[in-house]
């Protein structure tokens, strides 16, 4: 976790250092965040007195275990996005905003099954032997839009160190749910049928995750 906050901080200083010698008249800001898309380094270019465009990196990974459709699961959860983001300041020299935009998504829960005898796979159980290794992916939609609300200008008038304060939902679409099994049961029809089942069942367990909240809290710095 330390590499990654290090290097998330190097690259944000690293493009905040190449940008601001573009044009004096442009105001631009890095800032470091933190939140539900995991860790992330942001830059914030002024379009306007109002108008402010943001990008950056958020990234997290997390290991955990849990029970899917009576499966019992390893998750592997990895977070990867990049926002592309317009703020709107209806209030002149007021922090508030509005935010809308989309992120590069590229989110991802990667699940491996315990063997516990047998599996329930499309309410038909199978040993263990025969299914084999039982290995799934869960993925969404690459590109994410995003509407939210937020608190901050990184490069209001007056700002130099500030804090920001993101809320807003990420629109990643249902989740496409793949299963695999390595066993010997791998190539049997009436299998395949119960594991696209399987699929279908977990795909509804976790229809909730295709509106993904944001929430950040992050300090950013003008130049």
């Amino acid at each position: 976790m330390n590499k990654l906050l290090s290097f998330i901080g190097s690259a944000a200083l690293c493009m905040g250092l190449c940008m601001p010698q573009a044009s004096a008249e442009i105001p631009v800001a890095i800032g470091a965040k933190v939140g539900t898309p995991g860790f992330g380094g942001e830059i914030t270019v002024g379009l306007h007195d109002n108008f402010n465009f943001r990008t950056g990196v958020n990234a997290f990974s997390y290991e955990y275990d849990g029970t899917e459709s009576d499966v019992e699961y390893d998750f592997d959860l990895k977070l990867l996005s990049f926002p592309l983001l317009v703020d709107w300041h209806p209030f002149y020299g007021s922090g508030f905003r509005l935010t809308a935009g989309a992120y590069i998504n590229s989110n991802e829960l990667e699940s491996t099954a315990v063997p516990t005898g047998t599996y329930d796979i499309g309410g038909v159980d199978y040993a263990a032997e025969n299914v084999g290794s039982l290995t799934g992916e869960v993925d969404f939609n690459s590109v994410a839009p995003f509407l939210g609300i937020g608190w901050g200008n990184a490069v209001g008038e007056d700002t130099r160190l500030s804090l920001a304060l993101d809320l807003g939902v990420m629109f990643q679409g249902s989740p496409d749910v793949d299963l695999d099994a390595n066993g010997s049961l791998a190539s049997d029809d009436d299998f395949l049928a119960n594991l696209k089942k399987e699929e279908e069942s977990l795909e509804d367990d976790i229809e909730i995750f295709k509106y993904y909240p944001v929430v950040m809290l992050g300090l950013t710095y003008k130049f």
